[in-house]
């Protein structure tokens, strides 16, 4: 095959996607997505809005496992581009489950989030109405290689996936934001709060602070790519190895910083940046 055809081949990858993804969305009347900010439900969105327009409602969960700085953008997304919002609060910190931080945590907060959203689908219909409007969330092929015990409650709750049905992973998401141009399309992963807290260690509103405030003060240093691990009195920061030299040239700011919020000791990671590191002490079946 010529190397032009190739690259032509290419080009037209996230398009044929964009249109099925499109498509999936025009064959439903309206639509629930639960909406975080992230790339994967921020490109769900906008796919829908397009498809269906004010017959979709973005769902944010609002909750203090999602930082001001994400909750944030999430809303100035749709405020941009004219997407129906509708706020959620979420109580999982309510649930002990929950706040016990087992290796389990996201089930329970995916539980909480489905029941919530469901409450939302009945008064959407309004009195006397069947609840049909379907419920969609982010999950994608790649997560299926992950732990993510959150798919597990969105089973139960009959949540769908499109990015599951349609068979598409992470790379494919990221190139349809950029084919429709979306802001959204190299910003780096970024989970709730309550996964940079180590497994067993309670989840509590002091630790989530903890983590924000550290990780909105690396932004400050031009930092983007990155994670304060809560060990306890132990703050570990993941950055990519290209920054260690920006860390450490901000290593008496970043200190006195970091004590001032509580923490005992301040780590830098040297094994970089790695989304889901703290997943790498559990015992997940073969």
């Amino acid at each position: 095959m010529p190397e032009f055809n190739k690259i032509s081949l290419l080009e037209k990858a996230p398009e044929t996607a964009a249109r099925n993804l499109e498509d999936y969305f025009s064959d439903h009347i309206d639509a629930i997505i639960a909406y975080s900010g992230g790339v994967d439900s921020t490109l769900l969105v906008y796919v829908a809005h397009r498809a269906l327009g004010n017959r979709m409602v973005a769902a944010l969960a609002d909750s203090p496992s999602l930082s001001r700085r994400e909750f944030d953008a999430a809303v100035n997304f749709t405020r941009a581009h004219g997407i129906p919002l509708r706020i959620v609060q979420t109580a999982e910190m309510e649930d002990p489950l929950y706040r016990a931080n087992q290796a389990d945590r996201c089930y329970h907060c995916k539980k909480t989030l489905f029941q919530e959203l469901k409450k939302l689908r009945k008064e959407l219909a309004g009195p006397g109405s069947e609840a049909s409007r379907p419920i969609f969330y982010g999950a994608n092929l790649d997560d299926l290689e992950d732990h993510r015990p959150g798919m597990q409650a969105a089973g139960e709750a009959s949540i769908r996936s499109p990015y599951l049905e349609l068979g598409i992973n992470k790379n494919t998401i990221r190139a349809l934001c950029a084919y429709y141009g979306l802001e959204v399309a190299v910003k780096p992963a970024m989970p709730c709060m309550s996964s940079r807290i180590l497994y067993g260690e309670e989840v509590t509103l002091e630790k989530l602070r903890q983590v924000e405030e550290a990780e909105n003060f690396l932004y400050t240093l031009d930092l983007r790519v990155l994670r304060v691990r809560h060990h306890g009195f132990t703050a570990r920061i993941e950055v990519l190895p290209q920054d260690f030299t920006k860390v450490l040239e901000n290593r008496d700011k970043i200190s006195q910083k970091f004590h001032e919020l509580g923490f005992t000791y301040i780590a830098l990671d040297l094994d970089g940046f790695h989304s889901g590191s703290l997943n790498t002490v559990l015992e997940l079946p073969e």
